[in-house]
């Protein structure tokens, strides 16, 4: 029986921090996990970056309610649950993601948590368990799923490494570069019937 387990940002709904960096004018908040693959490196960064500019845990949350899911997002996640069991794999937030989940339907999803000061501030995050993405994989392999797994960025790839079946969606051309195992594409037709044939065989 397979499962599916998938990144969020790129994958369903655009990556939060460049719509930040959009509304914000700050161009370096435009970095992500596409750009730095070292996410704590990634993380530091952008901490450094709301406190120099005194923005909050509101101002994020604020640009957020406004970001809709990509293009053919919904109808295609619809019909994963509608043929499969999925878990979106996320290195976001609890405190980013309701306004996104909502739009998508409320799929279940496996993510991190901000520390938030008491004025709003962020100071840190708490990750819910070290390389989190590979460990989902191998807990539900570890329960005689088989699965299937797609994501974007350099923070997938041990969480498509460890899949029995990946795909890259939508990732950049120096992801596809480094990766060229993982074949990839853009388009959520392709994407369908990939998945179709990997799970009927």
């Amino acid at each position: 029986m397979y499962i599916i387990c998938s990144d969020l940002e790129g994958v369903f709904v655009p990556e939060i921090w460049i719509n930040v960096a959009k509304k914000t004018g700050i161009e370096e908040l435009k970095l992500t996990t596409r750009d730095i693959s070292d996410y704590d490196v990634l993380m530091k960064k952008r901490l450094a970056i709301l406190e120099a500019h005194k923005l909050k845990l509101g101002d994020i949350q604020a640009v957020i309610k406004k970001i809709d899911p990509l293009e053919g997002a919904v109808d295609f996640l619809n019909w994963i649950r509608e043929n499969y069991q999925i878990i979106i794999v996320s290195d976001t937030f609890v405190e980013f993601a309701s306004p996104l989940m909502e739009k998508l339907g409320r799929p279940t999803l496996f993510c991190n948590s901000l520390i938030v000061e008491p004025d709003g501030s962020i100071s840190g995050y708490t990750l819910r368990q070290k390389d989190g993405k590979r460990k989902v994989v191998q807990a539900l392999k570890n329960l005689s799923y088989q699965v299937l797994a797609f994501g974007d960025s350099y923070n997938d790839m041990t969480m498509l490494k460890e899949a029995d079946v990946s795909f890259l969606f939508r990732p950049p051309a120096n992801v596809v570069e480094e990766f060229p195992d993982i074949q990839p594409t853009d388009d959520y037709s392709q994407l369908k019937e990939w998945i179709t044939d990997a799970t009927s065989t």
